[in-house]
This record gives structure tokens, C-alpha cells and sequence, in this order.
């Protein structure tokens, strides 16, 4: 049965069983490893195309893992992600983060959408862990690695628990924020469409073929395509200026096993509220 804990007053103004998040659990500090010993590997994994994944390998105490995706255009290296590695490995779980190809250290170019070639990654990481006896815990993305993470569990049933922070679930909205409200009869014209920054500096190219395969994606049936039996936790900032926060009432509607928190304020970076995010995602991995 779905549960719903919600942080905040929704946006329209239905209110659902308010939950206080505590705040003592995770401080999100540096020094957080000198009560204990935390190493770091670095590991490099091959997908199935043959390239190259960089990742890091949190070793906090626990035999199996929580896996952490980044975001579109992001890496390993984001606010958010090391704010949930800090979190996680306080509590001695063993965290892993890594560079989808294509971004950050990792092999190959960077192809817009590409959802399925990142679920194809990830399942690459998750493969590599269980050859070395290892299990996932649980699986957890911020932004774009929400939906990838979903995307998984509506393919393999090997993860138990499931973590969205900030995915969107209608994914032909944000498309005109790129690339402009034309971008459909441009891409149809030129097969393309370059992305540049204010400067005019080139930044990544959108083929029609990599469009269409954004536009191709049906969240809602992979949201009911996820094993009942596993647990998915959706969490969502009410000022979330990305991805509307409305999007999160949608994968709750179409997720049997969900838990939804929509921590008020929170923009889609958590700018000012990593803490009440690292304590949500920390009490959904370690609940029994």
C-alpha cells in the first residue's frame, strides 16, 4: 500500500500526515570520518558498449552498497551526491558513485537522453558488485538518475529499494527550456539542434535520434512495471524551479510499494536543505 509523507503543505493545498524529519541523525560535515575509518578506491567498470565507467567506492563498514546517480550534465562529484555519501557512510553503509558514460571521468561522448544506454551503465555497475559478492542495497538518483533508477527497476528486479530525488515524470515538459519552444521544427529541418552557453561557447549537440529517444520513454508504465515487492522512495523539493514538484504526485499515483516527501523550500538542488534530504533517504535505507 502507498504510504505518503509529506513534508510540507502540497502546493494545492491538500495536506497528508505530516512528518517531522530528524535533524540529529546526519551533520553533513568533513570531519565526520575521523570517529571512524572510511576509505575510498577508485574503480573503473566496463559497460556492455566496451567504455570505460569511473566511479568511487566508499568502504563504510556494510558488505552491500548504495549506488549513487548523478543528474543531466552532472557527475559523481555533485553537491548532492556527496552530501548523501557523507550521510550514508556516518551511518557505516558502503556507498558507490559513478560517471555515466559519456560524463565526468568517464569514457565516451555525451549524448542527450540516453536514458537507456545510463540504465545499461548502471546495471554494468550493479553486475560488477554481485561478480564481487557484493549486493545493492539500494539504488538512488538525483534529477535525470531518478528516472534512470526507476527506468531499472521497471527492467531488472535485482534492487530492493529504489530512491528518486527530483525526477521527472513527464518527460516532454523541460525540453523547450534547452532548446527553445521551435525546437521540433528545427531538429525536423537540420537533423539537429547545438546547445551553447550564453557565450556562445558550443556545449553538446541534440541529434533527432537522441530526442526522439527522450520522447519515446513512458514513465508511467515503467513506474508500474516495478516489482511490487520492491520499495521506491520518491523525494521532491515544493520550489524545485527544474522539475515541478507535481511530478513526484504523479510517480506516487503509478508506484504500488511508494513513499513520497516533499520537503518545503527545497529548490531541485536542495541548496539549503541537503540535511532534511540525507535524513529522508538515510531513514528509507535503514528501515527494515
Amino acid at each position: 500500500m502507498s504510504i505518503v509523507h509529506v513534508c510540507v503543505q502540497l502546493l494545492f493545498g491538500a495536506t497528508a500526515g505530516k512528518e517531522t524529519v530528524p535533524r540529529a541523525r546526519a551533520q553533513l560535515h568533513s570531519s565526520f570520518s575521523d570517529s571512524f575509518d572510511v576509505s575510498q578506491e577508485r574503480i573503473v567498470i566496463t559497460n556492455s558498449s566496451g567504455e570505460k565507467l569511473i566511479g568511487v567506492l566508499h568502504e563504510a563498514g556494510s558488505k552491500d552498497i548504495v549506488v549513487l546517480c548523478h543528474g543531466f550534465r552532472s557527475s559523481k562529484e555533485s553537491r548532492t551526491i556527496m552530501g548523501l555519501t557523507d550521510a550514508l557512510t556516518s551511518e557505516k553503509i558502503s556507498v558507490f558513485r559513478f560517471d555515466f558514460s559519456g560524463n565526468g571521468e568517464s569514457e565516451s561522448t555525451f549524448q542527450y537522453g540516453n536514458y537507456y544506454k545510463e540504465v545499461d551503465d548502471l546495471h554494468s555497475v550493479i553486475q560488477h558488485f554481485k561478480e564481487h559478492k557484493r549486493d545493492t542495497r539500494a539504488i538512488a538518483g538525483h534529477s535525470k538518475g531518478g528516472d534512470v533508477v526507476i527506468i531499472y527497476g521497471s527492467m531488472y528486479q535485482d534492487v530492493s529499494r529504489i530512491i528518486n530525488i527530483s525526477g521527472r515524470f513527464d518527460l516532454k515538459r523541460g525540453i523547450a527550456d534547452r532548446l527553445g519552444s521551435d525546437y521540433m521544427e528545427r531538429i525536423n529541418q537540420h537533423g539537429f539542434i547545438d546547445v551553447a552557453q550564453k557565450t556562445g561557447q558550443f556545449m553538446y549537440r541534440v541529434t533527432k535520434e537522441s530526442l526522439m529517444d527522450r520522447l519515446r520513454i513512458d514513465m508511467q508504465s515503467a513506474c508500474m512495471s516495478i516489482d511490487p515487492n520492491c520499495r521506491v522512495l520518491t523525494v521532491h523539493g515544493s520550489e524545485d524551479d527544474v522539475v515541478p514538484s507535481e511530478d513526484a504526485l504523479e510517480f506516487h499515483k503509478y508506484i504500488g510499494n511508494h513513499e513520497l516527501h516533499i520537503i518545503e523550500g527545497a529548490d531541485h538542488r536542495y541548496s539549503s536543505h541537503q540535511l532534511e534530504l540525507a535524513n529522508i533517504v538515510m531513514k528509507f535505507v535503514t528501515s527494515g
